[in-house]
């Protein structure tokens, strides 16, 4: 029996785009293929980021989504974060893997990619005689499963959030990312908390901690993890900070539909003292 065909796949924010994995599909029935994905990090677009590994953070939930879409699809598929230099790191997966050919997936049209300002379809080509294919994911059409962010600090645990994710979860397949802005104490141990809550009630989440600031948080969790929705959680206007300074209409500017779910100060308490 033949060796399965060798795939590398380059990509980054397209990384879990249908078009990708259907192309991806599309080699599987013309005979056995195995799959390594490789998915440079980010550098965030605005603000302070509060740790070293957060960008690896992400593209690592990128990833694993994909994985885990390629393994139902039956894709013998395994996968690696790596440094930002992409023509860098297809050079250093060429040296390391060997593949048999391949695929670089990039938004489309020079606008949006990045990649193809830079020219790395061509450039690529240049440095390998392996086949290169590019594939073009539009992240804007329709998805499978949505993408959810969920932006909330002290209210995270409110029994109103928890109701309004659940029914977002009950009305259509969703993934949910759970941001707190890192601002203040106790942030960590409130984003393992609701993790295991959502774990706990069969929900599809996945949680890290963001910029102090809500706003740049939301800016940069939307160019790392291409929500197709926001659901932002705060105290009521007379007790939130956030409202003061005005965060739902600035990410609302963002282009993405908002709920803005409110949670009273004894609602949090309670559900602190709960996971306590």
């Amino acid at each position: 029996m033949a060796e399965p065909r060798h795939i590398l796949v380059v990509a980054n924010e397209t990384v879990a785009g249908k078009t990708l994995i259907e192309a991806l599909q599309r080699h599987a029935e013309e005979g056995p293929i195995r799959v390594t994905v490789i998915c440079p990090q980010n550098e965030p677009r605005a603000g302070f980021v509060v740790y070293a590994d957060s960008r690896r953070s992400s593209a690592d939930r990128r990833l694993r989504r994909t994985l885990d879409l390629l393994h139902e699809a039956g894709i013998a598929a395994r996968g690696a974060v790596v440094d930002p230099d992409p023509l860098q790191a297809i050079k250093d997966a060429i040296h390391e893997y060997d593949p048999d050919e391949i695929i670089i997936s990039t938004h489309p049209g020079e606008l949006r990619s990045s990649w193809l300002r830079a020219n790395l379809i061509e450039r690529a080509r240049k440095v390998t005689d392996k086949p290169v294919e590019h594939v073009v994911v539009d992240l804007e059409s329709p998805r499978e499963r949505a993408n959810v962010l969920v932006l909330a600090n002290q209210t995270i645990l409110g029994r109103p959030l928890l109701d309004a994710i659940r029914v977002r979860a009950e009305a259509s397949p969703a993934d949910f990312t759970l941001l707190i802005p890192a601002d203040a104490v106790g942030a960590e141990r409130r984003l393992k908390s609701i993790c295991s809550l959502m774990a706990d009630a069969g929900i599809e989440a996945t949680g890290h901690l963001g910029d102090p600031d809500p706003v740049v948080a939301a800016e940069n969790a939307i160019h790392d993890e291409n929500p197709d929705e926001i659901i932002v959680s705060t105290f009521p206007e007379q007790t939130s900070g956030w409202l003061r300074r005005g965060v739902i209409g600035r990410i609302k500017g963002f282009g993405l539909p908002v709920t803005h779910v409110i949670v009273t100060p004894q609602e949090a308490d309670a559900a602190q003292e709960a996971v306590a």
